[in-house]
């Protein structure tokens, strides 16, 4: 009995997110500057609709500002722990906490498997010894800076034009 109702609350569940997700796609395609930006960034591979849906709602200012902003309003940009001469780990902080938790993700197919720009990038980071979830992180910077340039110009994906430089 129990495991029916709760078969019935998840059958309940999914279609309130299926029609909830109907309802962002149609709001995006209806308004022609979601639907370019939208564009731009479902021609990146590995990331689709809820992705573009996320960084349209969570990032309007992607493509008017500068990369370093961008990757802060993310809060995937690393910030120092140095005091004197002592040079501490950096790590991430601040930014819009749920726009980077619903990137994680997408980014982590995107690295590993389907973008072969990050994935060389990433496969680079792990051969010079960073942590897998530390390479994870600076993909994902480099991602918000590839789409805010992309954004700022107006231009869809082009894996032969460098947009970040590799480090």
């Amino acid at each position: 009995m129990a495991q029916k109702a709760h078969s019935q609350v998840l059958k309940t569940l999914a279609a309130q997110i299926a029609k909830l997700e109907a309802a962002i796609f149609a709001r995006v395609k209806a308004t022609p500057e979601f639907a370019e930006r939208a564009e731009i960034i479902e021609s990146v591979p590995g990331l689709a609709g809820m992705t573009s849906a996320l960084l349209i709602a969570g990032a309007p200012e992607l493509g008017k500002v500068s990369d370093r902003i961008a990757a802060a309003l993310i809060g995937v940009a690393p910030y120092d722990d140095d005091s004197g001469k002592r040079r501490g780990e950096r790590h991430i902080k601040g930014g819009r906490r749920w726009v980077r938790n619903g990137l994680f993700l997408p980014c982590l197919g995107a690295a590993t498997q389907h973008n072969p720009v990050l994935k060389t990038y990433y496969e680079h980071l792990i051969a010079k010894g960073k942590e897998p979830k530390v390479a994870l992180i600076a993909c994902m910077r480099k991602l918000i800076i590839i789409l805010n340039t992309m954004i700022a110009r107006g231009e869809k994906w082009n894996p032969t034009q460098p947009r970040v430089a590799m480090n």
